[in-house]
């Protein structure tokens, strides 16, 4: 298989292992890579997506696909990595370009290896990504770096990641699964709702409603219950979600 998944303790470790295409995905590869990360949400309290060989993701392997088909389930898996109610950290190294841009956007952190380079070469191949895709490049890089990307077909590194925001650690696999780490004893619910309140535009009453319905369940919660008993008792708090 093409998606491979281990677990570290409480984090669910996905491996994308397509050397020969540089983890470039296909149809396939794409469908098991959103089962794990489906997996993943059910079993672990955080997750970590890398890549095999050197490499996250070069893209989509366009010796195989033909139609729009491809982006639109695509846009399907996108959407649950990026609102899985756990934390996820994309470890980074070698090729994240084109479709590895998009699942590492869709990450809420980044750990970025020296041998990164990131790109969305949509210019050099007549293509456009979706605006979701847009909208977060430019968020977690900054819009003046995105436009950069898309626009030139502009080739950013490691040092750009770190010096523009986009990386939050400088390190390999194993960094990354100490920052995962750091989130598993954490309040479940807290951390569920606040990524309901990043991606939530004010605008948007649906998605500032369920915010809100978030910030009410967290302040109703057993957990802030445990939480400041912990305090008060200056032990480590045990969060069980409810």
């Amino acid at each position: 298989m093409a998606i491979h998944t281990r677990q570290h303790e409480r984090v669910s470790v996905i491996t994308i292992d397509r050397p020969e295409r540089r983890n470039a995905l296909n149809h396939d590869a794409l469908e098991d890579l959103d089962a794990a990360v489906s997996e993943a949400i059910q079993q672990s309290r955080a997750l970590v997506l890398t890549g095999a060989g050197g490499h996250f993701c070069s893209g989509a392997d366009l010796t195989e696909l033909e139609d729009v088909s491809f982006t639109d389930r695509l846009a399907e898996v996108l959407l649950r990595l990026s609102s899985a109610p756990i934390t996820t950290v994309a470890a980074i190294e070698g090729s994240c370009m084109g479709l590895g841009m998009q699942l590492a956007v869709g990450c809420d952190l980044r750990v970025v290896a020296d041998s990164a380079k990131f790109a969305v070469p949509v210019a050099k191949l007549g293509l456009m990504v979706n605006h979701w895709t847009l909208e977060r490049v430019a968020r977690f890089w900054g819009e003046g770096a995105a436009r950069h990307m898309v626009l030139t077909g502009a080739v950013l590194t490691a040092d750009d990641a770190w010096r523009l925001g986009f990386a939050q650690v400088r390190g390999g696999l194993d960094d990354a699964l100490d920052l995962a780490a750091s989130a598993v004893d954490l309040a479940p619910l807290s951390q569920s709702g606040s990524k309901l309140g990043f991606d939530t535009h004010g605008g948007n009453h649906a998605e500032v409603a369920r915010y809100e319905a978030a910030f009410a369940r967290a302040w109703s919660s057993d957990d802030l219950t445990e939480g400041r008993a912990a305090f008060r008792e200056r032990r480590t708090p045990v969060f069980e979600g409810r």
